[in-house]
């Protein structure tokens, strides 16, 4: 442990600061003080998920899976969101007793299985019930590996820079879906099976396997220090009576986080129209690849953009940054669907079912269709960036975060769990259309007066101090 130096009175009402005295450590130095910097384990945490959600982003990016019949994915991707939805409400808990390393390893189990359980199907096409229950295991898996991701995310950038390290996240994370859909696109070039290839399930399966080594190599959280001085403090280890308590105490402490819950559940769910109803629908499989390219591409550009240009621009007050957020991700809904609904409108199931060729990116069509794409990849990145932003903004506290950073993937995975049961059902692309647009509009709507009511200038020492809360309550 670091010696400590100093101890300063915050200034009250500045960004970085509460109302209370906080002790200033000194940071380590050389190759140690390299390794336990945030922004090191930020990077680490994001090549984490760049091997692991990376790749299931990246699969899931093609349409289908890269299969030629979406149903298997879709049903595993009901699967995956059903389990992905009960577990991620306890998976705070989780995080709490065994610790965001622990957690995160975990978690990164579960994506091996699902991409070696489609790597199955190509090879034994009555594998389909072992994609389903591989679907399963992975919600469980994914809700704790999101939950120590967003637990330490959130918790090891100062106030002033947690919009930066959103965008550092997620543009490294995403960059692991931009390389995996580029390596599907050059292996499937010249396939005219409208499926995926062996090589690029074994390809994907073996960057998994990386990222699920890399997981215990990250620092324990205790160890770091924050670029102003200031210690991540981790939650004290209670009980799991006491744990499960603590979602009851976080909406009771902070209900007006129930304002966000729209906007949890439509999280995911335009995943489903954007990747099986419009780029598996519409285009090939080596389209659907180039798309699958540009759209998570698109992505680092929109979070580092929203994080960085936007929500880290200190020169503004916190609350007028949380506004201009909010403008950006309102007009970006609207300009998305009303561009989407311009090509929904001319295509269902059926003509889908009976066309002999799918658009290619030679064909003369290709570029609006796919400027579409790129802008549906840039409204998920500052939706995500933008949802991150303001739970960190709302409290330091690493135990809070973790409960709020449950609720979030809980609430986005029961929407996104419904909404590939209908995909599976199937229902009219459509209807699948129009609840998510309504759903996003409903998202950003409720948000509105929660921005108003409970975002301020800096966060209060209340909002710092809801473990001892919950342990005493």
């Amino acid at each position: 442990m670091a010696d400590i130096l100093q101890e300063k009175q915050l200034e009250s009402g500045s960004e970085d600061s509460g109302s209370h005295r906080e002790e200033i450590f000194e940071r380590p130095k050389g190759l140690k003080g390299i390794y336990y910097h945030p922004y090191f384990q930020v990077t680490m945490l994001g090549f984490v998920c760049f091997m692991c959600p990376g790749m299931f982003n990246a699969l899931g990016g093609i349409g289908g899976g890269g299969q030629v019949s979406t149903t298997a994915q879709a049903n595993a991707g009901t699967a995956t969101y059903a389990t992905f939805a009960f577990f991620a409400f306890f998976s705070g808990t989780v995080n709490n007793v065994l610790g965001p390393r622990l957690t995160l390893f975990l978690g990164t189990l579960g994506y091996s299985l699902y991409i070696a359980s489609f790597l199955a199907d190509n090879i034994h096409p009555n594998a389909y019930d072992f994609v389903v229950a591989a679907g399963a295991i992975l919600g469980l898996c994914a809700g704790l590996l999101w939950t120590a991701q967003g637990c330490m995310m959130m918790a090891y950038p100062t106030e002033a820079q947690k919009g930066l390290f959103i965008g550092i996240f997620w543009a490294i994370f995403n960059l692991g879906a931009v390389i995996g859909s580029a390596v599907a696109f050059g292996l499937n070039f010249n396939n005219q099976t409208n499926g995926v290839g062996n090589g690029t399930y074994i390809g994907f399966l073996i960057l998994t396997l990386i990222g699920v080594c890399l997981a215990p190599l990250m620092a324990d959280p205790q160890k770091i220090i924050r670029t102003d001085g200031t210690k991540v403090t981790l939650p004290r280890q209670p009980s799991w009576k006491t744990e499960f308590y603590s979602l009851y105490v976080a909406l009771k402490t902070d209900p007006m986080v129930i304002l966000l819950f729209p906007m949890f559940v439509a999280s995911n769910y335009f995943y489903t129209w954007q990747q099986n109803d419009y780029n598996a629908a519409l285009f090939n499989i080596r389209t659907r690849s180039l798309n699958a390219f540009v759209y998570w591409a698109a992505q680092i550009f929109g979070s580092l953009f929203l994080g960085y240009c936007v929500l880290d621009l200190s020169k503004y007050r916190r609350r007028t940054r949380a506004f201009a957020g909010w403008v950006i991700v309102t007009v970006m809904v609207f300009a998305v669907h009303i561009w989407a609904y311009s090509y929904q409108k001319d295509y269902t199931r059926a003509t889908v079912t009976a066309m002999t060729t799918k658009m290619d990116f030679k064909d003369s069509a290709y570029p609006a269709h796919a400027w579409l794409y790129i802008f549906c990849g840039l409204l998920d990145a500052m939706w995500q960036t933008y949802v991150y932003w303001l739970l960190g903004a709302m409290s330091n506290d690493l135990a809070k975060l973790a409960v709020f950073t449950g609720f979030y993937k809980g609430l986005q995975s029961a929407g996104a769990a419904g909404v590939w049961h209908a995909d599976a059902v199937p229902a009219p692309y459509i209807n699948i259309f129009i609840s998510t647009w309504v759903l996003c509009a409903a998202g950003v709507i409720f948000a509105l007066p929660m921005i108003h009511y409970r975002i301020k200038d800096h966060t209060d020492l209340d909002d710092e101090q809801y473990d001892a809360k919950a342990h005493a309550t």
